[in-house]
């Protein structure tokens, strides 16, 4: 089967761009042909990304993108060739996207299928401008619920969105939960050498709310705490201000996945501080090594803790509730709340998406 991935950036740092390339990945790893097309915009970067690029049996074509507003709203027109690789399913990601329109154009033409990957727009941005926020209410209220039904499959990162769908009059039948996965190493990588401290793994914005993290450890005494991620700059300036002791390192960002499993090992208790999550992958990465995670009590962490049971939840800003949560880490080993923890993501092994992505191919 020849299958196009459709995502906004194939270059940077992304999480959307994370999901799309390893499903491309491994359907090409099952047989099929595969290509993957976006704007030649490099996530996180004024850097422009080669127009073609080839990844194992991948095929990457970027365009010349125009953006529309934000750094992920843009337009890029791909449709020519498109119909020239005549695919049988197209894989669009993100909901709203001017892309996600073009495929169904494509569908129209050449009467293939296509599959919608939300990733989880539904939560309230509060970084958008007021245009922006009635441009998506109206979008959602008159215009996504026609676009949706139009989908032959709309996959859910997140379980919480399928009622969202729903309210807005989508077929039950055309959902599916196929949530995001984590590599299979970070279940079989043997164990490294842990050590008594705390650590943050992502991107160091303000949306992490790092520094109700910080706080915390400032009400703890000889607690080491490491941050470590792509750094906004100014956002990076605030945080050292916070805490001028020598008890908080600040370290580049991991890609690399034998390395980021090493990093996560060395930490007994892994923090996620965040005002808002859809579906933090860090934290399923965090929870699959064994982990003590606390995170605060935001939409998708809820999802997957249970708190007490494989992981523990502070209120969102509670700095003193956080140091309370990360006290009682430090003192005690939870060994059965580690080993739900692992249990409880194991879902999320790609090798176990990539079966639900082929059943829904295949039907």
């Amino acid at each position: 089967m020849k299958i196009l991935e459709l995502t906004n950036f194939s270059a940077g740092a992304c999480g959307v761009w994370m999901r799309a390339k390893q499903e491309a990945e491994l359907l090409a790893k099952k047989g099929h042909t595969v290509k993957v097309f976006s704007s030649n915009f490099t996530k996180g970067s004024k850097e422009i990304a080669p127009q073609k690029e080839k990844l194992g049996k991948i095929d990457i074509i970027r365009f010349p993108a125009r953006k529309l507003g934000g750094e992920s709203f843009m337009i890029w027109d791909f449709e020519k060739e498109a119909l020239n690789f005549h695919p049988d399913l197209i894989i669009a990601h993100s909901y709203r996207h001017p892309h996600t329109t073009t495929a169904l154009k494509i569908k129209n033409r050449i009467g293939c299928k296509v599959f919608l990957v939300t990733h989880a727009p539904f939560l309230s941005d509060s970084n958008r401008l007021l245009p922006s926020k009635l441009a998506v209410n109206v979008y959602d209220k008159i215009i996504g619920p026609r676009k949706l039904k139009k989908f032959d499959k709309i996959l859910t990162i997140t379980k919480w969105e399928n009622k969202i769908l729903e309210q807005m009059h989508v077929p039950r039948e055309k959902i599916a939960y196929i949530p995001n996965g984590i590599p299979k190493e970070f279940f079989t990588q043997k164990k490294s050498k842990e050590e008594k401290k705390v650590l943050f793994l992502g991107r160091v914005a303000p949306i992490k709310d790092l520094e109700t993290l910080i706080q915390a450890i400032n009400l703890l005494k000889d607690v080491k705490l490491e941050i470590a991620g792509p750094a906004e700059k100014d956002y990076l300036k605030k945080l050292k201000s916070l805490n001028p002791n020598s008890n908080i390192k600040f370290s580049p960002p991991v890609y690399e996945t034998k390395e980021k499993i090493k990093k996560i090992d060395s930490a007994k208790i892994f923090v996620l501080p965040s005002i808002r999550e859809s579906m933090p992958q860090s934290l399923i990465e965090a929870m699959a090594r064994e982990k003590i995670v606390i995170a605060s009590d935001n939409l998708g962490a809820k999802e997957l803790i249970s708190d007490g049971k494989n992981g523990f939840l502070f209120k969102i800003g509670d700095e003193k509730q956080l140091a309370e949560k990360i006290s009682l880490a430090l003192k005690q080993d939870f060994k059965d709340v580690r080993k739900q923890a692992r249990k409880s993501v194991e879902q999320f092994s790609w090798d176990k998406i990539i079966q639900k992505i082929e059943k829904l191919i295949a039907g």
